[in-house]
């Protein structure tokens, strides 16, 4: 079995050993990272005085280290990329319930059933491409179209990344573990290049390097606002190849502070955090109410793939032997 590393980075003051930050105000383990959070975070402190630390890091290296330290853990909330690692503590009881009243902030279907954890913003599986190499007529309706021999060795895959498991996990519980095995070793045969990461996957496609890549939409978003003469597009499918994944927010059962911490929750909730998820990170806003901006396709428009997200709190150790079991290895 390989050794996970836990890499982290701790910003802001220093973290006590047993629960809570020094000053009283809260601790953060954020899956994301400090660009696309970091700024709330400081608007938080702006409006309440509640000071914020922040330990950033990946979210299963994270929802692990939180499991290590159990009822000693300095953490107060946990931000997860996906429901993934995060339904991992609420499976172990490690996250309080959330109130009745932050519950509603967001539809039921972005929120587990006992309310341990919310979604706060969405982010939607697409294929990028470049139009300068490939016609959209090309392009498949579904992601099982992908192993066909005239897609060889033209879409990147991104097999360590934590959306791209997410995803296979979604294929597991839609299709179940035979046919998403199938799939993945098919991929592998079919030469697949693989990338450390979704930003990688964007800016090969970008450059000409590899025609096609699985990626999230808002990376390519991203890349076409600081340059939109690149020649990359996104490409929706009509079945799982874009499942809708939610990032996701709860609170530790041991935070010595459980009313600071739902205000934290409300505030990442509000509009005006909402607009920011929309407006500077491309991403879908899930409160109830909020609107996304422009840029993005409206997800009633599109024909994505959604789901009870609480299938993928599960079976992430699942989805990584089928990974492994395919082939398909990380650079």
């Amino acid at each position: 079995m390989k050794k996970l590393t836990i890499a982290l980075v701790l910003t802001a003051i220093t973290v006590s050993a047993c629960g809570g930050a020094t000053d009283g105000g809260l601790v953060v383990y954020s899956g994301r990272t400090e660009n696309l959070v970091g700024p709330l975070f400081e608007d938080f402190t702006e409006q309440t005085g509640i000071a914020v630390e922040v330990r950033y890091g990946q979210s299963a290296d994270l929802a692990l280290l939180i499991q290590q330290e159990g009822d000693r853990s300095p953490a107060d909330v946990f931000i997860s990329q996906s429901p993934g690692a995060i339904g991992l503590l609420a499976g172990e009881n490690l996250l309080a319930k959330l109130s009745d009243e932050t519950g509603a902030l967001v539809p039921v279907e972005y929120r587990n059933t006992s309310r341990e954890w919310i979604g706060l913003s969405g982010r939607v599986r697409v294929v990028v491409y470049n139009s300068d190499l490939v016609d959209g007529s090309e392009l498949p309706a579904s992601v099982f179209d992908l192993v066909e021999p005239r897609y060889r060795g033209r879409v990147a895959l991104a097999p360590a990344n934590g959306s791209f498991q997410d995803f296979v996990t979604g294929m597991r519980e839609v299709h179940g573990d035979e046919l998403t095995l199938s799939w993945l070793t098919a991929m592998d045969d079919n030469e697949s290049p693989t990338y450390a990461n979704n930003t990688a996957i964007v800016q090969a496609v970008a450059r000409g390097e590899v025609e096609m890549g699985l990626v999230n939409h808002y990376y390519n978003l991203r890349a076409l606002a600081e340059d939109p003469s690149l020649p990359s597009v996104n490409h929706f499918f009509e079945d799982v190849g874009s499942l809708v994944i939610i990032t996701a927010i709860g609170i530790l059962d041991s935070s010595s502070d459980v009313e600071k911490a739902e205000e934290l929750v409300r505030f990442l909730l509000s509009p005006r955090s909402q607009q920011f998820f929309s407006e500077e990170t491309f991403e879908y806003p899930l409160a109830t109410g909020s609107q996304a901006t422009a840029e993005l396709t409206d997800l009633v428009d599109l024909q994505v793939m959604t789901y009870d997200f609480e299938d993928l709190s599960g079976g992430l150790t699942r989805t990584k032997e089928l990974i492994d079991a395919s082939g398909l290895e990380a650079p």
